[in-house]
């Protein structure tokens, strides 16, 4: 699908990536966006933005609820990004069973409960939904396991998703950055690239119809090592 004169709906909005792939999508000429968080306060800075064309919207994507009250006050979305996501530091020995859940209903749940929502509106309006992985989808860091086991589910879900609605002319995008200049990454002491380039390339992506997307330097060259040999990098993330 083109960017241009699309509807699009960011989850997570507020911050981060999120806010990112609203610049990023009113710089390529989208007609509207949905920014949604679940606190409609955190959207207001976001919304001045562009007040003509972004409208916040409330979304806890945790919440099945929301999910579809959302759907019902955005009908007209063609491109659906998926980017709300939480990250619980620690070993899975380390951290109480409670913190996985909850990286688990955000990272998993969250894009059932979305996905599942709008896919009406995106086969009435032939759109396209984009979910934002990780390169730790691929292969786990003990330090971060809540969110690699459930990013690693929501590969999955990507995939399983893609099969089901190709039938219905939906097309799904899986993208997978490595570590992103965000407040939620800020423990981790390695060359990030901003948030906004992140965005960028992932929106040239889908222009492309790529269905895997890998918009940075640091997930292409981990990509490419996975594909020649996979359990080498799995060794590699294992000893970080």
């Amino acid at each position: 699908m083109q960017i241009k004169d699309s509807v699009a709906l960011v989850t997570g909005a507020n911050r981060g990536i999120g806010r990112a792939f609203v610049d990023a999508l009113l710089e390529r000429g989208a007609s509207r966006i949905y920014a949604a968080a679940r606190d409609l306060a955190t959207l207001e800075a976001v919304v001045r933005l562009d007040p003509k064309r972004i409208r916040a919207l409330k979304l806890d994507v945790t919440s099945a609820e929301d999910a579809r009250a959302a759907a019902t006050q955005a009908k007209d979305v063609t491109l659906l990004i998926n980017n709300a996501g939480t990250l619980a530091l620690g070993g899975l020995t380390d951290i109480p069973v409670d913190a996985v859940r909850g990286n688990m209903e955000t990272n998993f749940f969250g894009l059932l409960n979305v996905i599942t929502a709008f896919v009406p509106s995106l086969e009435r309006n032939k759109g396209s939904i984009v979910n934002i992985l990780t390169l730790l989808s691929l292969a786990s860091m003990p330090g971060v396991a809540a969110y690699n086991a459930s990013k690693a589910a929501g590969w999955s879900l990507t995939q399983s998703f893609r099969a089901d609605l190709a039938k219905r002319g939906i097309r799904v995008h899986g993208v997978f950055p490595g570590a992103v200049d965000t407040e939620m990454a800020r423990s981790f002491e390695i060359p990030k690239p901003p948030a906004i380039d992140v965005a960028r390339a992932t929106l040239g992506g889908v222009d492309a119809n790529e269905e895997d997307i890998y918009p940075d330097a640091m997930s292409q060259q981990v990509y490419a090592a996975w594909r020649a040999d996979h359990k080498a990098v799995e060794r590699q993330f294992a000893a970080m």
